[in-house]
């Protein structure tokens, strides 16, 4: 049984979607799209509070950290990158290439990728920290403007061009 709840947040509203086991999934809104919402999903604020509490604290920079319970589906692989993203410090970046030698397999750099890609939920497992060798945005699935946004409420140093930074 999925429950699931929308809240508005500076980079547009957010669908929130969790089972008794924890949250699954954070969906961002798709331009002049409504969400997809399964029939069988309950609406539930009540079952999604902490979660909602926990994201407004870090949206106003009250948080740096989340104690919400996960509970994501992908495939081993996957797991263990999101897992190695939650250790990217608030306010930190890093790319592929580092993820990829943080977990020992230098040459899985694209599959590093693949999987931060597939993150069920962004923000919380903070995909938005990942950022190219040379200091560039990189893809988000949000799109680069919200990844530039939470980057901005963490207060993140990283070298991106400011002539990059005009086209948002």
């Amino acid at each position: 049984m999925y429950f699931y709840d929308i809240i508005s947040s500076p980079i547009g509203d957010l669908l929130l979607v969790a089972s008794e086991n924890g949250l699954k999934e954070i969906r961002f809104e798709a331009e002049n799209q409504n969400f997809q919402i399964d029939q069988e999903w309950i609406f539930s604020p009540e079952k999604l509070q902490q979660v909602k509490r926990e994201l407004n604290e870090y949206f106003t920079g009250e948080r740096t950290s989340f104690s919400i319970p996960l509970s994501p589906e992908g495939t081993p692989f996957q797991k263990q990158i999101w897992k190695e993203l939650q250790s990217i410090p608030y306010g930190k970046t890093c790319s592929y290439q580092d993820i990829a030698n943080q977990i020992q397999k230098p040459n899985s750099c694209r599959a590093v990728g693949m999987a931060n890609g597939k993150n069920p939920i962004p923000i919380i497992i903070p995909c938005h920290r990942i950022i190219g060798k040379n200091g560039k945005l990189v893809g988000y699935a949000g799109g680069l403007h919200k990844k530039l946004k939470l980057l901005q409420i963490e207060k993140a140093n990283f070298l991106e061009k400011s002539s990059q930074l005009l086209l948002f």
